[in-house]
C-alpha cells in the first residue's frame, strides 16, 4: 500500500487591518508598566508643570508617582477613611481630595501634613477640584449638595443642593472662574455660577453620570454615563450634538489630549477607547486587563496611565520619532544557524539523511483507516482556534473526492446533525467556502428530507439555512441588477466619447 498523504488544507488570503495615522500614534506607546496600589484607583491626575508627576488616589493613601519612576515619591496618608479624587491646583503647588468621612483636605506638595480642612459635608466627598481662579475650591458629595469653598479663610462660600443622587463628577471652566459642572446619579448634569444662587443649566442625561469634562473652549460638554458618552453645546443652552455607544458597560472616565482633537473614554469592559473629535468615530482602542475606573494623559501626550478595580496602575510612554531600541544579542548570530545551507554537494560526496517522521493530525489518522464519519465529526467538534473552517472544508473536499462524501454524511443522530447544520449555517455564505458547502447542503436535504418533522431543533436548523440562502439569492441578484445598472452607465459613457472626437475632427 502506498503512503498515506494528508489532506491539503488551502491557504486563504486574509484581509490585513486598516493601517492609519491614528493606529500608528497610539500603537506607538511602549510596553505597559503596571504598578500595584492598595485598592481600586478612583483617580489619576498630572501636575501642570515639569516634570508632570502625578497623583493617585486609591484606598486611604495618595501617592505622588514621578512620570518614569515606578516607586511613589511622596505619600500623604493622613486619611482615616477612604481618599477620593485628588486634585492638583494649575500651578502644581497644591492638591486638595475629598475623604469618605466628608471632609475636604488641602495639602502642600513640598509638605505632608494637611494645611486646611473643609468640613461642612455629612457623606463621603467623590469630587473636589480647584475653581480657574486658584483660590476657591468646588466640592460635591453623597449628601447631595456641591459646595464652593475659599482656600485662604477656609470658610464655605456658596452651597447648592439641586441634586437628589449622589454627586459623583465634575469639572471646572477654564475660560471662566466662576462657572463649575456637576454630574450626578439623578442622570442629570447642572452648570453652576458661583455669582448666582441657583444653577444655569441643567442637562439630561439619561443615565446615572459618572464623568464629565469641558472642552478647552469651553463651549463643549462631554457627558459619561451607562453605555454612553454625549456631547453637548453649551453656547446652545445645552443642545445635544452626537451621543457615542461604542461600549459594552458603563463609561466611568474621559479624557481629553493635549491639542483637544482626541477624546479618551475608560469603562468597566476593560477597554479604552479613542475618539476623533471632528466625526467622532473611533481611531483606536486600548484593551485592559480589568475593569476601568480612571485614566489621564500626560501634558504633551507623553505617557497614557490607567487605574483598574484591582488596584493595578498601567502606565505607556510614548516613543519618540527616530528613537531605537538598543536590544542585548543574545546566543549566536542568525549566520550560525542557517551555515551550510545552501551548501551544493559534490559528485564524491555521500548525502546521508535522517529519516523524519510525519505525525499525522486525528482527521488524517482517521482517514487513513477509511473511516470518513469519524474523520468529520472530529474536524466539526474540535475547538475553532484548533481547526479553523479551512480544515474542515479540506476535509469535506477529500471525502467528495475520494467519494465518500454521502457515506459520511449519512447515519447521524440529532446531535451530530445539529452540529454540522450550524457549522453549515456559519459559514456557507463565505465566498471561499460557498462552492463546497453547498453541495453539502444539497446532499443533507436529500438524506434527511423523509425525517423533518421529528426533531424541533433539525426542523429550526432547517428553517435558518433556508432563510439564509433566500437572503444570500436576493443580495445576488440585487448586485446583478447593479451591475446591469453600471454596464449601461459604461456603455452610454463609450459611446459619448467617440461621438466628441469625431466633432474635434470635423472642426479641424
Amino acid at each position: 500500500m502506498a503512503n498515506y498523504k494528508p489532506v491539503i488544507v488551502q491557504s486563504f488570503p486574509k484581509l490585513g487591518e486598516k493601517v492609519t495615522k491614528d493606529t500608528l500614534y497610539w500603537k506607538n506607546y511602549k510596553a505597559p508598566i503596571q504598578i500595584k496600589e492598595f485598592g481600586a484607583v478612583n483617580k489619576i491626575d498630572f501636575s501642570p508643570i515639569p516634570p508632570y508627576n502625578y497623583a493617585v488616589t486609591a484606598s486611604s493613601r495618595i501617592h505622588i508617582y514621578g512620570r518614569y519612576s515606578q516607586e511613589p515619591v511622596k505619600t500623604f496618608s493622613r486619611f482615616k477613611d477612604v481618599a477620593y479624587c485628588a486634585t492638583y491646583r494649575d500651578d502644581g503647588k497644591l492638591l486638595v481630595a475629598g475623604s469618605e468621612d466628608g471632609s475636604v483636605r488641602l495639602f502642600d506638595i513640598s509638605g505632608r501634613a494637611p494645611l486646611r480642612q473643609f468640613d461642612g459635608h455629612t457623606k463621603a466627598v467623590h469630587v473636589v477640584n480647584f475653581l480657574s481662579d486658584k483660590y476657591r475650591i468646588v466640592s460635591g458629595a453623597d449628601d447631595y449638595t456641591s459646595k464652593v469653598w475659599d482656600v485662604s479663610s477656609s470658610s464655605e462660600i456658596a452651597s447648592y443642593e439641586e441634586h437628589t443622587d449622589y454627586i459623583r463628577c465634575s469639572c471646572i471652566s477654564k475660560q471662566n472662574a466662576d462657572l463649575f459642572v456637576t454630574g450626578s446619579y439623578d442622570h442629570t448634569v447642572k452648570v453652576f455660577d458661583t455669582r448666582t444662587e441657583k444653577s444655569v443649566m441643567t442637562i439630561e442625561h439619561g443615565q446615572p453620570v459618572e464623568s464629565v469634562n469641558l472642552f478647552p473652549s469651553g463651549g463643549l460638554l462631554v457627558t459619561a454615563g451607562g453605555r454612553y458618552v454625549k456631547v453637548w453645546d453649551i453656547l446652545k443652552g445645552g443642545q445635544l450634538l452626537v451621543s457615542l455607544r461604542n461600549h459594552h458597560k458603563t463609561v466611568t472616565c474621559l479624557c481629553l489630549n493635549s491639542s483637544g482633537q482626541r477624546l479618551l473614554s475608560g469603562s468597566l469592559d476593560r477597554h479604552v477607547k479613542v475618539y476623533s473629535t471632528t466625526s467622532y468615530k473611533v481611531v483606536h482602542s486600548f484593551n485592559y486587563e480589568a475593569s476601568i475606573l480612571s485614566l489621564a494623559l500626560a501634558p504633551e501626550d507623553e505617557t497614557l496611565v490607567v487605574g483598574m478595580t484591582n488596584g493595578i496602575l498601567n502606565v505607556k510612554h510614548r516613543k519618540h520619532e527616530g528613537e531605537k531600541e538598543h536590544l542585548q544579542r543574545r546566543g549566536p548570530a542568525y549566520r550560525t544557524f542557517v551555515k551550510g545551507r545552501n551548501y551544493m554537494p559534490k559528485q564524491e560526496d555521500f548525502f546521508v539523511s535522517k529519516p523524519v517522521k510525519n505525525h499525522l493530525k486525528k482527521y488524517d489518522m482517521l482517514l487513513k483507516r477509511f473511516e470518513v464519519s469519524k474523520a468529520l465529526d472530529a474536524v466539526l467538534q474540535a475547538p475553532a482556534r484548533k481547526n479553523p473552517p479551512e480544515v474542515t472544508v479540506a476535509v469535506m473536499q477529500e471525502l467528495n473526492r475520494r467519494g465518500t462524501l454521502k457515506n459520511a454524511l449519512a447515519g447521524r443522530n440529532e446531535k451530530q446533525l445539529n452540529v454540522l447544520l450550524s457549522f453549515l449555517i456559519r459559514h456557507v455564505t463565505d465566498a471561499r467556502f460557498a462552492p463546497v458547502l453547498i453541495n453539502v447542503a444539497e446532499i443533507i436535504i436529500d438524506i434527511y428530507m423523509p425525517v423533518i418533522g421529528q426533531s424541533p431543533i433539525i426542523d429550526k436548523q432547517f428553517l435558518k439555512l433556508q432563510n439564509l440562502i433566500e437572503k444570500e439569492i436576493d443580495y445576488q441578484e440585487e448586485l446583478l441588477e447593479v451591475l446591469g445598472m453600471m454596464d449601461a452607465l459604461f456603455a452610454t459613457m463609450t459611446r459619448k466619447r467617440p461621438a466628441a472626437m469625431d466633432e474635434n475632427k470635423h472642426n479641424l
